[in-house]
């Protein structure tokens, strides 16, 4: 009884100091997890008070907690969407991993660090350091509404990947003791098999299942939670990793309608038990050293150069753009925490020393911190590398405006003059095509639309319009777009989505680019918009206000129309 009774009390003091410390972290803007880690060690015997007396049971229930969480990040990883990305896409991910692991295993004994004398210590330090945060990229992206640009994409492409890597490497990993070519082989066959079978028994029995007990939803979520760990037994009864198992189960279940209603149901319960994982994962951190925090920031000034030199080039090459290739880089500056879940299994499995555990987790803590400010500032970064890399004569501009020259900025080689400059293609924009293209096709041989992304390149020069490569937060790229001969000039980007650059410095590059332009301009408020027409600008667009008025009409209209009709 005394044992249960500390056990509830360990669960209890964990969720609390979770708890609290995950409101700090986000208060002062931080990744929740790094609150869960810092309260788990201030828990723990090593750096904190050693409150948690029971750190086993923590251990084994934080167990499920990452079961679970394998389990969603297998539903988030729909294979129909992946084959949807395209060659690009592909290259990109097989890259990536397969270069960053072939570096750091390369060069990290020349740095003379010394970490572990484990004979997979290095290994395990190549695929940690090549893996990147899911949870914080993509959490990152959402709030700056950058997960569906091209950069976005290219990011969460690239996170899909990694979690397939890690799969595989879970797979091999119990054998990597006795790595003989024929065990391994053997572990690859048993995993493929384990993915026809689970795919086979989702499509012709969990289907049906999931279709009986629609209508409730208690059904739905244990059916889920069953189908989890069934398939966890049988790769754990087939040599693999029950993690493993989890992440086959998810992605199963993925292909299919009911994923997402799955996910919903999931992962509330998922949140609670990976929490406490997080936290098992503090308990561990020993009290820093000046050699621990030496060899992490080494890890983490590694890391980052591998971002850069196995990414960008790459995504460069495949013509995606030079600023796509910044901002996809600096976007995946993490450490996953798919990294903490390898090393863990690596540490039972018997394959790494403590001390390198130790080493990555403080790097991963770093990592988060220093990320989520460099995700905040990514745009500001990525245009000074370009800058950099722009003396080398590699530029966006070389590689796709300059291609749009041979006809001229102001026409279309038709001898129609193209006068009127559309900058960013966003929301509005592509609204205002969408109307063009119903009601006024004629004007489009007049539009040229200038984004920093080529992605919209073939769509839009299809349609008839001419794309010309400009960065709005650079005065040097909107020079070369024929802004001397506009008529017209219009930014539908408000101030909130703006990156590196404001409507207020906007006007004031546009007026001295395209004196005899009208400008029009977005604004979030009434009292920017005010300012802006005052210091210029021919017309400010105030989405808020617009719609206000819309409404104000369509309720009146609807209210005039009822009197009359009584």
């Amino acid at each position: 009884m005394h044992g249960e009774e500390s056990l509830l009390q360990d669960i209890g003091l964990s969720i609390i100091f979770a708890t609290v410390l995950s409101h700090i972290a986000r208060v002062l803007k931080q990744p929740l997890i790094l609150g869960y880690i810092i309260g788990g060690a201030l828990l723990g015997k090593e750096m904190g008070f050693g409150y948690v007396t029971n750190e086993a049971s923590i251990e084994l229930i934080s167990e499920i907690g990452l079961i679970l969480l394998l389990f969603i990040i297998g539903l988030e990883i729909n294979l129909a969407e992946l084959a949807k990305m395209g060659k690009a896409m592909f290259t990109l991910g097989i890259l990536q991993f397969t270069l960053s692991v072939a570096f750091v295993y390369s060069v990290f004994p020349f740095l003379g660090l010394s970490i572990g004398s484990e004979k997979f210590d290095l290994l395990y330090i190549a695929v940690a350091l090549s893996l990147s945060s899911t949870l914080i990229v993509v959490k990152l992206l959402q709030d700056k509404v950058e997960i569906n640009t091209l950069s976005g994409k290219l990011t969460v492409g690239v996170l899909v990947f990694q979690d397939i890597w890690a799969i595989l490497f879970m797979g091999v990993q119990p054998n990597l003791n006795n790595p003989e070519i024929l065990k391994i082989l053997t572990s690859v066959g048993i995993i493929v098999l384990l993915i026809a079978f689970s795919f086979s028994v989702s499509r012709y029995v969990l289907a049906r299942l999931y279709k009986a007990c629609a209508s409730s939803p208690e059904l739905i979520l244990l059916t889920s939670i069953m189908w989890c760990f069934f398939v966890c037994g049988i790769a754990g009864e087939a040599g693999l990793s029950k993690e493993m198992g989890a992440l086959v189960a998810g992605m199963s279940i993925a292909a299919f309608p009911y994923g997402a209603d799955v996910i919903s149901k999931l992962i509330g319960i998922r949140d609670f038990f990976v929490t406490l994982f997080f936290v098992a994962l503090g308990l561990k951190v020993p009290l820093p050293s000046l050699e621990v925090i030496g060899l992490s920031t080494a890890i983490i000034a590694l890391m980052l150069f591998v971002r850069m030199i196995t990414i960008a080039p790459v995504i460069i090459k495949l013509n995606k753009g030079v600023r796509n290739g910044f901002l996809t880089a600096l976007n995946l500056a993490q450490i996953s925490e798919f990294s903490l879940v390898i090393l863990a299994l690596g540490a039972g499995f018997e394959h790494i020393t403590p001390k390198l555990q130790a080493v990555i987790l403080t790097s991963t803590i770093i990592a988060s911190v220093l990320s989520t400010y460099i995700i905040m500032f990514n745009h500001n970064i990525a245009a000074v590398l370009e800058r950099l890399l722009a003396r080398f004569g590699i530029s966006d501009q070389t590689e796709e405006s300059g291609k749009d020259d041979k006809s001229g900025h102001g026409g279309h080689g038709d001898g129609m003059v193209r006068d009127i400059i559309v900058l960013g293609y966003f929301r509005i924009a592509r609204a205002f095509v969408e109307y063009l293209e119903d009601l006024s096709p004629s004007l489009i041989k007049r539009i040229i639309i200038a984004d920093y992304n080529p992605a919209f390149k073939e769509e839009l020069t299809n349609k008839g319009f001419q794309w010309a490569y400009a960065d709005l937060a650079h005065p040097d790229s909107l020079s070369h777009i024929g802004l001397h001969d506009a008529s017209m000039v219009i930014c539908t980007i408000s101030d909130s989505f703006l990156k590196g650059t404001n409507n207020n410095r906007l006007l004031s590059t546009l007026s001295k680019l395209a004196p005899n332009a009208k400008i029009i301009l977005t604004g979030d408020e009434p009292g920017e918009a005010k300012k802006l027409v005052a210091d210029g600008a021919q017309k400010v667009i105030v989405p808020g206000v617009i719609t206000g008025e819309f409404l104000y009409e369509y309720i009146s209209r609807g209210m005039r129309n009822n009197e009359r009709e009584v």
